[in-house]
């Protein structure tokens, strides 16, 4: 079942990786489908210092906890108004690459041919304590992140 889940999408890239694509890259996109909690209390990416913003779209709500209803096609039109096609690379990201994961292959269904999930997310795996954020992911790498 995980080779079919891998063709339904571009594939894992690390966030060092993500982070350089962005830079290089003027059309690609980082797309965080957390939910409005965690960006506001566990923080976002940073990209303004390469001119670009964090599309905010998110893949469930609580308490449901169930995928939003039309998030594919919402998605779809808020990048079709930033200029991009579905030729774009688009990373997702959420807290540890799951979620993310599943946006990646929505939006491959829906025609975009280069949706990438974020292995590790925002903030990766727990460490010895339980936490989060200091193990793997965007913060423990020391990649540029903002707190509301």
């Amino acid at each position: 079942m995980e080779d079919s889940m891998q063709a339904a999408y571009a594939g894992d890239r690390s966030v060092t990786e993500v982070f350089e694509s962005l830079k290089a890259d003027s059309s690609a996109t980082l797309v965080d489908v957390r939910t409005n909690a965690e960006w506001t209390f566990v923080g976002i990416p940073d990209l303004s210092m390469i001119g670009k913003e964090v599309v905010l779209a998110e893949w469930q709500g609580f308490p449901s906890n169930g995928p939003h209803e039309g998030f594919a096609n919402q998605l779809s039109d808020a990048l079709m108004q930033k200029g991009l096609d579905q030729n774009a690379a688009i990373f997702f990201l959420c807290r540890s690459g799951v979620r993310s994961k599943a946006a990646a292959i929505a939006m491959t269904a829906l025609g975009y041919k280069k949706c990438y999930n974020i292995a590790n997310g925002f903030e990766g795996g727990h460490d010895a304590e339980g936490h989060r954020g200091s193990v793997s992911g965007w913060k423990a790498q020391g990649l540029p992140w903002s707190q509301g």
